[in-house]
This record gives structure tokens, sequence and C-alpha cells, in this order.
């Protein structure tokens, strides 16, 4: 059965689509702990993010990069932090979230957006 992320690259869920290329999709998680928070993920279904090939990981870490570069010069932010996780969702995945200090990756806290302000987000990024 397809996961959750399979089901948005492929558009059966619909999503705020940030970047895409070949092997890789990025989207704006809808549950963020900042804004401008967003999921990173191959469109290879692998459940575990060291599982992939080294050509895969390499492919996806680089795409991730491209998306922080972006993220970083919409926002002004410090840094934006790069967290993989895994236990959510059984599909590879980096977390990349716009962080002035520690205290702004935490995943107990969340931002509540409307549908305006996630596209308003996913636009500012396609266009950076």
């Amino acid at each position: 059965m397809s996961t959750i992320f399979t089901k948005i690259i492929k558009g059966e869920i619909p999503s705020y689509k940030v970047a895409e290329d070949q092997d890789n999709y990025a989207f704006l998680d809808i549950n963020p702990v900042q804004k401008f928070h967003t999921l990173v993920v191959p469109k290879k279904e692998v459940d575990y993010i060291f599982d992939l090939t080294s050509e895969d990981y390499t492919k996806l870490t680089l795409f991730a990069r491209s998306v922080a570069e972006k993220i970083k010069k919409v926002t002004g932010c410090k840094k934006v932090a790069m967290i993989v996780l895994g236990l959510e969702v059984p599909h590879a995945h980096i977390h990349l979230i716009p962080i002035n200090n520690e205290a702004d990756v935490n995943f107990k806290n969340k931002v509540e957006l409307t549908v305006e302000e996630f596209q308003e987000i996913a636009s500012k990024l396609q266009n950076a």
C-alpha cells in the first residue's frame, strides 16, 4: 500500500508543493513547527533514509539543500535546520525548518496557518 507521501507525490492527495525534480518532491508540512516548515521526500518509496542507495541519498540531500537555500533567502532566518526522524510516516523524508535559535525546533509546538497562508508561503518558495 502506498504511503501518504507517495499519494501526495502522485497528486492523489493535495499538497502545497514547493519544488520538484525527477527524483524528489518538496512540500509544506501541514502541521508545521514554524512557518515555511517543508518536507523533502524521494519519489521512490523507501521507509528508512539510510536504506536509500548512495546515489538516491545524494540526490535527496542536494535537492534538500536547494530548497533550504530558498527558505533561507525568503525568510531571512539564521539557518535552516535539517531533521530526519522517520517514525511518523514509513517513507524517507527530511524536515527543513527555518530557525533563529534552537527553541525554534520543537515538534510539540505547532503553528496554525490558513489555506491562504500556506498558498502564499508555497508561492514565495516556488518563485525564490
